[in-house]
């Protein structure tokens, strides 16, 4: 499943191509929506964001369509009537004079008045986008030790929306790497030091994410900064002290680790 970068990276290829242009044409899959298509051609893309791994679109009229890619999702720009040849079945299509955004295989979409969607059972469960830049250490440190989290161990806390919208099963192993940290640990037993690198960790590694890591290619998994540590590499060195990278399950999802320096 794309994490939270790879999501804000799409919102901004779509924002460059439709935000603050008419819209011409909008066709959607699903029947439950088509009353929509009619009442979207004329309205102006007001404005494209993500809340971790949503994204909302909204429109002048005062509608918002909320997306999820799930796990095969995928956001596409073109130019206007441009349909490019795949497998993928498309769900959506925006179009001003000039470029489409198409939206495949996603399942997960809604339309409605904006202060609707912004009630969505989703949304309303998420906790802090990672990548809000308002984000602060400071705060992350403070619901790391909030009674909903502290107990709660880091393997599937740092997958849960409800802690941090945006992080997934890259990020996770990444970032506990980062801290030296393996999965079973639980935050009311770091100590001070350790609570300190953690919540580091959480707000930069993403952010890093975000800003280096550059087009998905998946015979290449980072940019010119952000680079693997632990992820996908199991049988190779470890970067920190050359212990082979195992791979193990965990939350259902591999999980990548060195034992030789996280503990």
């Amino acid at each position: 499943m794309p994490e939270g970068p790879e999501i804000r990276r799409a919102a901004d290829k779509l924002v460059d191509a439709v935000e603050g242009k008419v819209l011409t044409h909008v066709w959607f899959a699903f029947p439950e929506l088509k009353s929509y298509q009619p009442k979207l051609v004329g309205q102006t893309v007001t404005s494209i964001e993500t809340r971790g791994k949503a994204l909302l679109t909204h429109f002048s009229a005062g509608l918002t369509m909320y997306s999820h890619n799930q796990l095969y999702g995928l956001w596409q720009v073109t130019g206007a009537g441009e349909r490019p040849e795949t497998k993928r079945d498309l769900r959506v299509a925006l179009e001003t004079a000039d470029k489409a955004i198409l939206l495949y295989s996603a399942s997960d979409i809604e339309v409605g008045a904006t202060e609707e969607i912004l009630q969505h059972p989703f949304l309303q469960r998420i906790g802090p986008d990672v990548l809000d830049v308002t984000l602060t250490e400071s705060d992350i440190s403070a619901r790391l030790l909030d009674k909903k989290f502290r107990r709660k161990q880091l393997g599937g806390m740092l997958l849960d929306q409800a802690f941090l919208a945006g992080l997934g099963n890259y990020l996770r192993a990444e970032i506990l790497w980062d801290t030296g940290l393996l999965p079973h640990h639980k935050p009311e037993d770091l100590t001070a030091q350790q609570l300190e690198y953690l919540a580091h960790a959480l707000l930069t590694i993403p952010r890093l994410s975000y800003q280096t890591r550059g087009e998905a290619d998946p015979n290449h998994h980072h940019g010119a900064l952000f680079e693997f540590h632990v992820f996908s590499r199991d049988g190779l060195a470890c970067h920190r002290c050359g212990s082979e990278i195992q791979k193990s399950s965990l939350s259902s999802r591999p999980f990548f680790y060195c034992p030789g320096c996280q503990h």
